[in-house]
């Protein structure tokens, strides 16, 4: 590469972090079938406008988006797709916060609790 090139920066789509990814790979193999991807929409709802959906999912529904990171498949439907573009869904578990994070560069602002947003 030289010197003027910068390294591709990953701007369309979900990106699923290793940590996620890991997660997601966990419950699905708990959940003892196979297939099942990790689908992310937004619905209507919450303090802030929309609310963030996530599920293991085994169905492929006309239109969805997919993308597989780490060995997981995450899809979104093109309905969500525009609120989600270049989001990054995390894994954290710590002392004080346990569970999936999106950090969503759509979002005008987000309720204090993080699961809405606007």
């Amino acid at each position: 590469m030289s010197v003027d090139q910068q390294p591709e920066v990953q701007t369309d789509g979900i990106i699923l972090t290793e940590v996620a990814a890991r997660k997601v790979s966990d419950l699905a193999a708990s959940e003892g079938e196979e297939g099942l991807s990790l689908r992310i929409s937004v619905a209507p709802g919450g303090c802030s406008g929309l609310r963030y959906q996530l599920a293991l999912d085994d169905r492929e529904l006309e239109g969805d988006i997919e993308k597989e990171w780490y060995g997981v498949k995450v899809v979104t439907d093109r309905m969500s797709a525009p609120y989600l573009l270049g989001a990054t869904i995390d894994f954290v578990d710590t002392i004080q916060q346990q569970g999936f994070t999106i950090d969503n560069p759509n979002a005008g602002g987000s309720c204090a609790c993080g699961d809405s947003f606007h």
